[in-house]
């Protein structure tokens, strides 16, 4: 059981969701990666690198660059559609969950912007300037995103 809890953890990420999703649609560079997902290309590498330690992802040489695609495509495809079945059945509790949905980071990262713009203070600090652009942006954790996850067309 508790492998299956680090396999969703892994999926749990945004970013690496987002690397999975690109995956699914056929391999990929790191350069092709970070250009569709606007990240930095470390970013990228880290989260290729934890996909790939947990036998997600594989990658092989060509020329000095490194392909990456799914290890188990078609298992992978498989669970997104599994999940995809069981969110449609909770609806939107998954989204709404007080512990682990959508609004749960909201309200975390709501407290972390009151407190830097708390009253008394100059100015943000440099971290909570850059916290957004690390993070990799958006939270696929609606209902759909899976599905979003599979079917959305990587930009050319």
């Amino acid at each position: 059981m508790e492998a299956a809890a680090c396999l969703f953890r892994g999926f749990s990420e945004p970013t690496r969701m987002s690397i999975v999703r690109h995956l699914a649609l056929g391999e990929h560079r790191v350069v092709d990666l970070t250009r569709h997902l606007g990240l930095a290309q470390s970013t990228v590498s880290q989260h290729l690198a934890c996909l790939r330690d947990c036998g997600l992802v594989e990658s092989r040489a060509v020329g000095r660059a490194s392909v990456f695609s799914l290890a188990h495509r078609d298992s992978t495809l498989a669970l997104f559609a599994a999940a995809e079945r069981l969110l449609a059945l909770t609806g939107d509790a998954v989204a709404l969950c007080p512990s682990y949905g959508s609004a749960s980071h909201r309200t975390a990262d709501n407290a972390a912007h009151a407190e830097a713009d708390a009253p008394g203070d100059a100015h943000r600090s440099p971290e909570h300037e850059t916290a957004g652009r690390e993070s990799g942006g958006s939270r696929d954790t609606a209902p759909g995103a899976v599905r979003r996850a599979v079917h959305t067309k990587a930009a050319p």
